[in-house]
């Protein structure tokens, strides 16, 4: 079996991503204000960064697809990091 990234990315599932995309969406996660972020539920904080990702005119409806995927993966990483912020301030 080649370990292509196709290959990659159906064993792993998990979406080859834009470096840039993933910078635009850790940028837009530390420029948030913390509460935001924490008093939304899941459903709403993802359709939010989710919206606020898809303004941006590069991102393709794929990629919209992929980083939808993503985000969805990392809530509770963005909700450890918003916390992390409170705590520290």
């Amino acid at each position: 079996m080649l370990w292509s990234t196709r290959n990659l990315k159906k064993i792993l599932r998990v979406p080859c991503m834009n470096p840039a995309h993933l910078r635009h969406f850790w940028s837009l996660v530390e420029a948030c204000h913390a509460p935001k972020l924490l008093q939304l539920d899941d459903q709403a904080l993802y359709r939010w960064l989710l919206g606020q990702l898809a303004e941006n005119p590069q991102l393709e409806g794929i990629e919209v697809d992929s980083m939808g995927q993503y985000i969805q993966a990392r809530l509770p990483l963005v909700r450890d990091l918003a916390q992390a912020r409170l705590i520290g301030s």
